[in-house]
């Protein structure tokens, strides 16, 4: 906080608003805070908010209306639907599903928990999925043996499954993570012109998304299974046992109840909302709608859902999206990404190449000290604005970011 005091009192650059200079820190200030969580996170957007009416002298119902947005309904639906689905508890049932696709193999259980994480964090967010198949992994490795030290590469083999393969998908749909919806959310805000028809090119639906983004995972899919098998080298390479005791697990909890097939159902309606009418309705709505369905039906209580969404994360993309967009309101992104380009110019990489490879090294920087949805918030603007500045085109540019921010595999921090 010391630091961003200092800063305030340091001569406004040339070319620079004073306003533009207060966005900055601020957007500094956010970044360490992040980082070093010197503060509980959901502290730094109750700063922002502060921050932007007292430093920025923006009107309290304008930043108001700036935090609600339709991708942070959308974040917040997400959330919501996450909370439901794992209320279900069909983690037994989606680990026998698994291996009756697979078969008895290692490596072929291995890419099948991949799979099926992937596919499930590509629509309802990869920390949710993560917590919701850890207790199929867990099932599987405490069925093979009781003793950790028999089945101590085989259980690095299955739980990394889970997690990079929900981080792999995060990028694919827009409801894979928040970097997505917070992206898509920039393109609209910066670009869009409801006078320009050449501009509803920035209004990323569902699946235009998934035509750019999903082949990224489908690459990856395979060489993360093949990396963990060879890295960690399992006990065991047939889990027939293990399968045996799991089926008779499964059938005695009867068959599919009505409200399993109700959660499937209400699933997929979602996930068709999402694909057919977030043009018309937009996805946020589409969320909260699906949210709204589980509470309708019984499925979940409002108690669950309150107790189980972060509510600090929401508030803290709401607050991030609203610091992008004054950050292109005060003229601070165009001043930094003219800065930038100019770096680029200077070392022989403003051209496409060069371009795409500054930005990705930068994003995955960035995005192995924070979480993902960060790195693109903070970032997303000034990349996008040199996109323009570079002649390059910002739709491209965006899509490198948030694929980028996908690479966080270095510290726990970029993968909570």
């Amino acid at each position: 906080m010391l630091v961003g005091f200092v800063l305030m009192g340091a001569p406004t650059p040339a070319g620079l608003t004073h306003e533009g200079q207060m966005v900055l820190i601020m957007s500094l200030m956010a970044t360490m805070l992040f980082i070093t969580e010197a503060v509980p996170l959901p502290t730094v957007p109750l700063l922002i908010i502060v921050g932007e009416v007292v430093l920025l002298k923006v009107d309290p119902t304008k930043v108001a209306q700036s935090l609600m947005t339709d991708s942070v309904l959308f974040i917040m639906g997400s959330l919501m639907l996450a909370v439901a689905i794992v209320k279900q508890r069909l983690d037994k049932r989606i680990a026998w599903w698994i291996v009756r696709m697979t078969g008895t193999n290692v490596y072929w259980i291995s890419f099948g928990i991949t799979v099926v994480c992937g596919v499930l964090a590509a629509f309802i967010g990869e920390h949710t999925v993560a917590a919701m198949m850890l207790p199929v992994g867990v099932t599987l490795i405490t069925l093979t043996s009781n003793d950790p030290k028999k089945v101590h590469n085989l259980a690095a083999v299955i739980l990394f499954s889970i997690s990079y393969g929900c981080s792999i998908a995060g990028v694919a749909t827009p409801s894979g993570g928040a970097r997505n919806a917070i992206i898509i959310s920039y393109w609209k805000d910066f670009f869009f012109d409801p006078t320009d028809p050449a501009t509803r090119r920035f209004l990323m639906d569902y699946v235009n998304w998934i035509i750019y983004a999903f082949p990224m995972f489908m690459i990856r899919l395979p060489i993360v299974t093949a990396l963990l098998i060879f890295t960690f080298r399992p006990e065991v390479t047939d889990m027939s046992r293990a399968i045996s005791r799991l089926r008779t697990q499964v059938s005695m909890q009867g068959s599919m109840r009505f409200s399993d097939w109700l959660t499937i159902l209400l699933f997929i309606a979602t996930i068709f909302g999402w694909i057919f009418f977030s043009s018309q309705l937009g996805l946020g709505v589409v969320a909260i709608a699906g949210a709204a369905a589980f509470l309708v039906f019984g499925l979940v209580r409002w108690e669950d859902i309150n107790g189980g969404v972060n509510w600090g994360v929401v508030l803290l993309y709401a607050a991030a999206i609203s610091l992008g967009v004054e950050m292109k309101q005060t003229g601070a992104a165009e001043w930094v990404a003219a800065s930038v380009f100019d770096a680029m110019r200077a070392v022989g990489a403003s051209n496409l190449l060069g371009f795409n490879a500054v930005i990705s090294a930068l994003t995955i920087a960035v995005s192995n000290t924070m979480t993902a949805g960060a790195a693109v918030a903070v970032l997303a603007p000034v990349i996008l604005k040199t996109a323009v500045a570079a002649g390059q085109d910002p739709v491209s540019a965006g899509f490198i970011a948030a694929i980028s921010s996908a690479f966080g595999y270095l510290t726990p921090a970029a993968q909570p």
